[in-house]
């Protein structure tokens, strides 16, 4: 029969947080397979954990994914962990769940910390719909793309960021995102943990004096459905009521249909459209 494959939790920073049941995991099986052996070798060491160890990263999650595949078809059961979290969370560990499902191995989590939850529930923000973008891309294009998504967002937005890119991403955030409420948590779970409640506007000010420290989860109050109707109808002031009624009946719609969309999108009567058509 086919081994398992574990996604095994393990802290993200504090080593108290590890729980009972990924320590005695990661002992029985017979293979762990880990983001950084050199930084992974030190939890293993803490747990007195002797089961081999090798390599799964980011620059070989295509290749290793198949040789832990054939492995995990021999019959070993194998644990999945990545440098701090939950692997499979903006790590290599997808591509190797998704090859898994496709030989019809059996998937299974040893659930535990998880930088992004732990940061939304302590930052005083709603809880309730969030949206996960972890690292902002590093290629230009692509990362205006997404931060020009984020303006309309309406769930809170959890980002991760390092301490030498964290201006920058604060500087962005400010110019496209605006004056919104910000929880900026630092070193999670660690001795020197913070929680910064402030506005984006208000930390780039900060850290423009302060040289940020430690890996931070950034978590961003969304846009209100309120304002999020303020901006669609602020993309209509420039065109006139009537350009407005004719741009719905140049896409099909009659002249009744038009003027009702239109009042819709500019928070009016319909009876003050009318009267702008005559």
């Amino acid at each position: 029969m086919a081994g398992v494959l574990y996604l095994c939790a393990t802290p993200i920073g504090n080593l108290e947080d590890m729980t009972y049941r990924a320590v005695r995991m990661l002992h029985e099986v017979d293979l762990i397979a880990a983001e950084d052996t050199r930084n992974s070798i030190k939890l293993l060491n803490h747990f007195e954990i002797k089961t081999p160890m090798t390599s799964y990263h980011e620059y070989n999650k295509y290749d290793k994914a198949k040789v832990l595949v054939a492995k995990l078809l021999e019959g070993q059961n194998i644990a999945l962990i990545t440098d701090a979290g939950t692997p499979g969370i903006s790590d290599p560990g997808e591509e190797l769940v998704k090859q898994c499902y496709e030989a019809g191995i059996t998937v299974t989590t040893l659930p535990g910390a998880c930088a992004c939850v732990n940061a939304l529930i302590i930052s005083g923000l709603p809880t309730r719909r969030f949206c996960f973008e972890a690292f902002l891309p590093a290629d230009k294009k692509e990362r205006a793309r997404i931060l020009e998504d984020l303006q309309n967002e309406t769930r809170t937005i959890v980002i991760y960021e390092a301490p030498h890119h964290l201006l920058k991403t604060l500087e962005e955030l400010s110019d496209t995102l605006g004056d919104r409420r910000l929880t900026v948590c630092r070193e999670l779970t660690k001795k020197h943990e913070t929680v910064l409640r402030t506005t984006i506007p208000e930390a780039v000010r900060y850290y423009r004096e302060n040289e940020p420290k430690g890996e931070c989860v950034l978590v961003i109050e969304g846009l209100s459905f309120a304002d999020l109707e303020e901006e669609a109808r602020k993309q209509w002031e420039d065109m006139s009521i009537p350009e407005h009624v004719e741009y719905y009946m140049d896409q099909g719609m009659d002249k009744k249909a038009a003027m009702k969309q239109a009042a819709l999108d500019r928070g009016i009567s319909k009876r003050e459209i009318y009267q702008a058509m005559l």
